[in-house]
């Protein structure tokens, strides 16, 4: 909020350039200065309750420029822009325009920022709609004023076009279809014609407000009756790229809008020869937008939209498992209840395996699609040396996940006794292990290991011969696999790479030194005897003499040892001991009175 704070007396000598009197009249270029400041006050990221914040704000200081405020702060007293006003010389300032404009903003903007809320807040949706309301009011303020006479033409167009799409987004809200698209196709048809009529860079922003409102425009029509709406909104998904943003998010919120009310149709899915009722909502709805995402993928135009379609895949489908999973614990408890036992696998538990089959096996397409991209970066050439390019070992990862997920597949609930199942599993899995072992083994050809790469180059001939054995049995497993013979193919042209390169490098192997050439440590002191070639005499650090010299042996000082006295026979000392004497009774008599001392 501070920084907001700090930005805004920097933008707006750019927005008075945008609001400058006209020679025509007075004039204010509406969508240019709303896209600014949504984008430069939190729209880029979503966030409505700080663009709030900054309209408040901004209206406080026009009312303060103006001088227009609206009573004390002791009473509050109502002030209107009118039409009479700006007929007035005094008040002919495009400021009291954009001041009913950042009012619509402020409404509007309050509005989405409740529409937010209200996915966990239902009641939060009567306040949504008093503020949209309340938008459109100011946007209708808006266009009433520009009818004046001193406004030119452009800014009237604008004002006309903005009002029709606030009213269009009230209409929206209330789901009057009709009501709404009518609104909605005014505000385009203006806005196409401004962008033909004037420069470039203003076209670029009447073209983007154009496509924003599409969306909506195809929605309306699909829910008064168009079927083909629903195809136009999934191809606008396709051309919306990777990039995210507020097109993508109301793109993918009004596709679910409408699966959700397909998907009250569905009650059941088939998958393995078993017919499982669907009961749980947001299992209908995944389930019936699966062929058009699958669809999307197949049809998307490059990878990056490609991998951003499989990512919204897989959130889906974890968001659906998670409410499964719900419904399974609920389901658990009341078994503990009713001391029920069955061998069977329930539906519920058997409509979970399925959804985590459909997620495991989008993993392993996507890991595919990634590997693919990477083997193509693979064989071109590096340009760039100081980038790091892909290497075998990314692959190699890449497998792994997909190893891994396919192993799970094998582990699914309801599935053990499903020996097709469980061999089409087991293909698949020889069919990556192929692909693993060969990326193992260019990366031991990088480090020129040519008997390991060999040995690992006949592994995948032989994962490759056992998958073109089994296959004859399963004959739709291999579909959606990548292709066994040219695996086979490459691998064959790898290893006669390999072993010419083997040779070339056993030939380059550089010759033993002659003996003169060889490098000796020896210091020069200690081979004056022989002729040797060594540069490094005649260098900074010449070896002559080894420094610190070595230690040498030196006799040490003899130490002597007294082993004589063991021997010696000493004098008797009996006479110089002080014998005592014997007193008996009466010595001891004496002691105790110390007559004795």
């Amino acid at each position: 909020m501070a920084l907001d704070k700090q930005n805004e007396g920097k933008i707006l000598p750019m927005d008075e350039n945008k609001e400058n009197t006209t020679e025509d009249g007075i004039g204010l270029e509406i969508l240019q200065i709303i896209k600014d400041s949504q984008q430069q006050h939190g729209l880029r990221h979503g966030d409505y309750q700080r663009y709030r914040g900054y309209c408040s704000r901004r209206l406080r200081r026009l009312r303060k420029t103006l001088g227009f405020k609206c009573g004390n702060r002791h009473k509050f007293t109502g002030k209107k822009v009118t039409v009479e006003m700006l007929s007035d010389n005094r008040y002919s300032d495009n400021r009291y325009l954009l001041l009913v404009l950042m009012e619509a903003e402020r409404a509007w903007s309050y509005a989405m920022q409740l529409k937010q809320e209200a996915n966990t807040e239902p009641r939060k949706r009567f306040h949504l709609l008093s503020r949209l309301r309340k938008a459109a009011k100011h946007g209708e303020r808006l266009e009433k004023l520009c009818e004046s006479p001193r406004v030119d033409a452009k800014t009237k167009l604008e004002a006309q076009a903005y009002t029709s799409y606030l009213s269009g987004m009230v209409r929206f809200e209330l789901q009057e279809w009709k009501a709404a698209m009518e609104a909605f196709n005014k505000c385009k048809t203006i806005y196409e014609k401004l962008a033909s009529a004037f420069t470039e860079e203003l076209a670029v922003l009447y073209h983007q407000r154009v496509e924003e409102i599409s969306p909506n425009i195809r929605y309306c029509a699909y829910n008064i009756g168009d079927q083909n709406a629903m195809n136009e909104l999934m191809q606008m998904r396709l051309s919306a790229g990777g990039g995210g943003g507020m097109m993508a998010e109301k793109l993918e919120a009004l596709i679910t809008q409408t699966r959700a009310k397909q998907a009250a149709t569905m009650s059941e899915v088939e998958w393995r020869g078993r017919t499982v009722p669907v009961k749980i909502d947001k299992a209908r709805i995944f389930l019936l937008g699966l062929g058009d995402n699958e669809a999307a993928i197949a049809q998307a135009a490059n990878e990056e939209t490609k991998e951003r379609l499989y990512e919204t895949l897989l959130a889906e489908c974890r968001d659906t498992i998670q409410a499964v999973r719900e419904e399974l614990k609920t389901e658990a408890k009341q078994r503990e209840r009713s001391d029920e036992a069955s061998g069977k696998v329930s539906n519920l538990q058997f409509l979970h395996s399925y959804l985590t089959y459909i997620k495991l096996w989008t993993v392993v397409k996507r890991n595919e699609s990634m590997a693919h991209m990477l083997q193509a970066k693979l064989k071109e050439p590096q340009t760039d040396e100081n980038k790091r390019g892909p290497r075998p070992q990314d692959l190699i990862r890449l497998y792994d996940i997909i190893l891994q997920s396919l192993a799970e597949l094998s582990s699914l609930q309801g599935l053990e006794e499903d020996h097709t199942f469980q061999k089409e599993v087991a293909l698949k899995m020889l069919v990556y292990k192929a692909y693993r072992c060969f990326f193992i083994a260019q990366s031991y050809v990088l480090v020129k290991k040519w008997s390991e790469a060999l040995v690992l180059y006949e592994r995948v001939l032989k994962y490759a011969k056992e998958v073109q054995s089994k296959a004859k049995s399963l004959n739709n497993s291999l579909k959606d696999l990548p292709d066994v013979q040219e695996l086979i193919t490459e691998v064959n042209a790898e290893k006669y790479s390999l072993q010419a390169a083997a040779i070339l490098d056993t030939e380059d192997a550089p010759e033993a030194p002659s003996q003169q050439k060889v490098k000796d440590n020896t210091p020069l002191c200690e081979r004056l005897e022989t002729f040797h070639l060594d540069p490094t005499l005649v260098g900074k650090q010449p070896n002559l003499v080894q420094f610190p010299p070595d230690f040498q042996p030196i006799p040490c000082k003899p130490l002597f040892f007294d082993l004589a006295l063991n021997h010696v026979a000493f004098p008797p000392l009996d006479d110089k001991v002080e014998q005592k004497g014997k007193g008996g009774l009466t010595g001891y008599i004496k002691g105790i009175f110390g007559f004795g001392s």
